[in-house]
Formats: C-alpha cells, structure tokens, sequence
C-alpha cells in the first residue's frame, strides 16, 4: 500500500531584493540610475513616460519610484497624481528627478506627496544617499 510521507520541504531562504522604478523620458537618465544601483542587490524597472511608469508599478509594485516631471505622454506630476489614488500604489515612496528646481515645483511636489526632490544634475552619490533613507540598499552578494 501506498503511504505518502508526510514531512516539511527544506528550508530555501527568500531572499527578497528592493524594488526601484525609474520613470524618465531620457534614456541616459535611466542609465545613470540604473548605473548608480550596479553595487547594490535591487531590481531596477525603467518606464519612458507616467503611463508606461503606471503600468509597470502596478505589475512589479516598486519599493520605491523615481520621476521626472517633464515627459511626453503623460508627466510625472500627473503620473504622481493618478499613483496616489490608487490603493495599492499610494504608499510608495517616490523622489522625483527633475531640471525644475524651482520653488513652485517644488512645492506643488511636495502637495502631492512626494518623498524628496533632487534637482539634475545630481551625483549617484547623493542620489544613493536620499534613496537610502526611504528604502534599504543591500550589497550585491557575493560569490562563496
């Protein structure tokens, strides 16, 4: 007679990696964000324009996002708009990344509920360094 043995399956650790989007119309932008990160253990998801940035933040549900204001299509400030309110999305952080340094926009962000702002061009330096304070940056693991 057949019995099943009943038993636990082994221990596999999760490894559970931060989750970044980056929502910018300039591919080299995207790039030097992207680059910014190649020492810490995250995924990056890129998006072109706030609708493609809505899309892939409701498939991947980001950790954190990053935003330009100006885009075609659709612009982070609408993009920010429509993130916040949706329930499963308005919790998550987001910086925006913009040559708009003005105190208007500045403030109309911060209405919005936007994390920080940090105006281009910035160091990856400084841009590790606020990102750090929203969301944990593990090193990439190494080899054993």
């Amino acid at each position: 007679m057949y019995r099943p043995i009943l038993s636990d399956p082994p221990a596999i650790p999760l490894i559970v990696r931060t989750k970044i989007l980056t929502v910018d119309d300039s591919k080299t932008v995207r790039i030097i964000v992207k680059r910014a990160f190649r020492t810490f253990d995250c995924e990056i998801f890129e998006a072109a324009n706030g609708t493609e940035g809505l899309a892939s933040a409701a498939a991947n549900a980001p950790d954190l996002i990053l935003v330009d204001v100006t885009m075609p299509i659709m612009d982070g400030i609408e993009m920010v708009t429509q993130l916040k309110s949706e329930a499963n999305l308005r919790e998550i952080p987001i910086i925006m990344l913009t040559a708009e340094g003005g105190k208007d926009a500045v403030q109309k962000a911060a209405g919005l509920g936007v994390n920080h702002y940090i105006v281009k061009p910035f160091a990856e330096a400084a841009l590790i360094e606020e990102i750090r304070k929203i969301v944990a940056l593990d090193p990439v693991p190494q080899p054993v």
